[in-house]
C-alpha cells in the first residue's frame, strides 16, 4: 500500500463570520491522482489553497509526506488554472524556475545564470512532459496544453512530492485537456507523486483519476474510486448540470 503523501485533516476555513470549509478530511497517497468535484461554492479550490499555505486555516491539521505541511512547503507545487509562466522567457528558463528554492537570489534575477546541473535537470524535466523539442521557444507562442504542460514540468524540477492541481485543464480544448489530466495521471503513477486536481469535468475525474472526493457545502459527501461511485449528479444543483455536461 502507497504511503500518504498528502493528509488533510478536520481542515477548517473561515472567511469572516462564514465557515467554508467544515472539518473536511483529505488524504492522497503517493502514485495516486485524486480529482475533487464540486458546483461553484462547495469549497474545493478552497481546500487546494488551504492544502498549499495560500489560505489560512482556522482547524485542522495538513501533512505532507507524514511531516507538518509548515515545514514541507518546497515539497509542493502549484499548477494554476491561469497559467501562469513568463511568456517572454524561454520554456527551458520557466522550467529552470522550479528550482530557485534551493538556488541563489541572483539566479531568479537573471536566469543565464541558472547552474548547468540545473538546466540539465529541466531539460530532463521537458523531455518527461513530451516537449524537449520546444525548449528555447518563447512560452508565449506555445499553445495552452503545452503552457500548462511546462507548469508541470516545472513542479517536477521543484522536485516536489505534492502537485495541486487548480481546474488545470478548464481553459484548454477537448483534447488538450485529455493529455493534460492523462499526463498528471502518468506522472503520479511513474514518479510516486501525490496529486491532487480540481476538476469541473466529471467524465474526466473518472476516466483519469484513481480516486474521487467529491464536495458540497463545505463537506465531504462522497470519496471512492471512479468505478465504485456512480454518478455525481447529486454535488450539483440541477441548474447547473448543464452547463457542467456542456464543459464536459
Amino acid at each position: 500500500m502507497n504511503a500518504e503523501g498528502l493528509g488533510l485533516r478536520g481542515i477548517r476555513v473561515r472567511f469572516g463570520d462564514r465557515e467554508v470549509l467544515h472539518g473536511v478530511d483529505v488524504t492522497v497517497a503517493t502514485g495516486e491522482l485524486l480529482a475533487v468535484l464540486g458546483a461553484n461554492g462547495s469549497g474545493k479550490s478552497t481546500l487546494l489553497r488551504a492544502a498549499a499555505g495560500l489560505v489560512p486555516v482556522s482547524g485542522g491539521e495538513i501533512r505532507v509526506g507524514g511531516r507538518d505541511g509548515r515545514s514541507a512547503r518546497t515539497e509542493v507545487a502549484m499548477v494554476f488554472q491561469q497559467i501562469h509562466l513568463v511568456r517572454r522567457r524561454s520554456a527551458l528558463d520557466n522550467v529552470c524556475a522550479g528550482a530557485l528554492g534551493r538556488l541563489p537570489l541572483r539566479s531568479s534575477l537573471v536566469p543565464a545564470l541558472f547552474p548547468r546541473e540545473v538546466r540539465e535537470e529541466a531539460m530532463a524535466c521537458l523531455d518527461r512532459v513530451g516537449l524537449a523539442d520546444r525548449a528555447h521557444d518563447r512560452a508565449g507562442s506555445l499553445s495552452g496544453g503545452q503552457q500548462q504542460r511546462v507548469a508541470v514540468a516545472r513542479a517536477l524540477c521543484q522536485r516536489a512530492t505534492v502537485v495541486l492541481a487548480d481546474e488545470p485543464v478548464s481553459a484548454l480544448d477537448p483534447a488538450a485537456a485529455e493529455q493534460v489530466l492523462a499526463l498528471l495521471a502518468e506522472l503520479a503513477h511513474a514518479e510516486s507523486l501525490a496529486v491532487l486536481a480540481v476538476l469541473h469535468q466529471p467524465d474526466l475525474a473518472h476516466r483519469h483519476a484513481d480516486r474521487i472526493v467529491g464536495l458540497r457545502d463545505g463537506r465531504v459527501v462522497l470519496d471512492g474510486a471512479p468505478a465504485t461511485i456512480g454518478g455525481v449528479d447529486a454535488l450539483y444543483p440541477a441548474d447547473a448540470r448543464v452547463l457542467t455536461e456542456a464543459a464536459s
